[in-house]
């Protein structure tokens, strides 16, 4: 079994001087050698060394040697500029509003959180994999948008660039719309102008691509259950042939069928408005589509008080810690289903041209990812388009 390690990255910032960065498995020690030598540690977890006296550096950089060996750590001196200088510096050459935060994985675990969120399968996975990762800059945005840096394992210069998500991903290894990770350059400005002008438009297809197979198969689950509903009222009969043999039972599965269909409506509330307002019926071969699409906003404009209540009703339930019994968890998403009925109707009868021109409205004009999942079609084919070609817009 490996010796539990104990790790010092030294590196230099323009402004904070003698950066040092505690990893391994006794990372604490590292951390005691690193105070003990007159280091200061910063909120994110690094240490830091003034190098503006040419004296006093000296006097700690001998410190920290003498601490490191005493306490087991090894010192390894990177050729590279400090991290959180990098992201800081690419964040403010990118459209918008950007902010970097160097974050610090000391226990070779931690790395681990992030396979989770990492929403790739390429260079930057098999990095984290494969590699001992102790620091990465988090990128974000203030809109929901955040992209991990990290240095390029085996290489001198360079980083990799990866998203991040909370959504519950695809897999990532077969999903064709995952955001690929990028190699960047050392220099920030180049960095930023790749990642403006590549990563972020294939990001921003990514997430229209996700969002819409979100709604679709949120509308395929409704729909399998709003068609075994139909057969048994339209018979008379349970699906395995047996009589209802009372007729009171049919509003018992109504409302089960409520319950059921607000569990995945609610993803249709969440992810729908904003494809709606990239779709373009005109631009495209289906221009008659314009009305459905009317039907489909209006739809959810009427189901925004339910949706208010639902939301509100999770705060408030978190804000006082406990939540609800599970049967009472259901008479109330079986009260908001019934609330948003003509509106889960609605949907699935127009959910052809929705899925035509969400699939027409991928951000940035046609790709490849804007065709069709097999697995998530909906379940009546949508009609060949016209021989002329379709002005895609966004």
């Amino acid at each position: 079994m490996p010796t539990p390690s104990a790790e010092i990255t030294l590196t230099t910032s323009r402004t904070l001087g003698l950066v040092a960065i505690a990893s391994g498995e006794k990372y604490a020690q590292a951390n005691q050698a690193l105070a003990e030598a007159g280091f200061s540690r910063l909120l994110n977890g690094a240490h830091t060394a003034s190098l503006a006296d040419s004296q006093a550096a000296r006097r700690t950089a001998s410190a920290l040697m003498h601490r490191a060996h005493e306490h087991g750590a090894t010192i390894i001196t990177s050729p590279r500029p400090y991290l959180g200088d990098i992201g800081t510096e690419i964040a403010a050459r990118l459209p918008g509003t950007w902010s970097a935060e160097l974050e610090i994985y000391s226990h070779p675990l931690w790395q681990e959180d992030l396979w989770y969120g990492l929403w790739e399968a390429g260079e930057i996975h098999h990095a984290l994999q494969d590699h001992r990762i102790p620091f990465a800059s988090v990128l974000k945005n203030g809109t929901g948008t955040e992209l991990l840096l990290v240095e390029r394992p085996g290489h001198r210069s360079g980083y990799l660039l990866g998203a991040l998500t909370d959504h519950e991903k695809e897999d990532v290894r077969d999903d064709p719309a995952t955001p690929r990770s990028v190699v960047l350059p050392a220099d920030p400005g180049l960095a930023a102008y790749a990642i403006t002008h590549t990563f972020l438009p294939a990001y921003r297809r990514a997430l229209h691509q996700r969002d819409l197979n979100t709604v679709l198969s949120a509308l395929e689950r409704i729909r399998e259950e709003h068609q075994t509903l139909q057969a048994i009222k339209d018979s008379g009969r349970f699906s395995d042939g047996v009589p209802l043999g009372d007729s009171r039972l049919i509003a018992s599965l109504e409302q089960d069928f409520a319950d059921h269909a607000w569990l995945s409506f609610h993803d249709v509330l969440e992810h729908a408005p904003l494809l709606l307002t990239r779709c373009r019926p005109a631009a495209t071969s289906w221009p008659e589509d314009a009305a459905a699409l009317t039907r489909l906003r209006e739809a959810l404009a009427h189901s925004q008080d339910a949706w208010n209540e639902w939301n509100g009703l999770r705060h408030e339930l978190y804000s006082i810690r406990r939540t609800l019994p599970a049967h009472e968890w259901s008479q109330v998403r079986g009260q908001l289903g019934l609330a948003v009925l003509s509106a889960i109707e609605t949907w699935l009868a127009d959910s052809e041209a929705f899925e035509r021109q969400a699939r027409a409205a991928v951000p940035g004009g046609p790709a490849a990812l804007s065709a069709p999942s097999p697995r998530l079609l909906t379940t009546r084919p949508a009609p060949a388009p016209a021989p002329r070609v379709a002005a895609a817009r966004r």
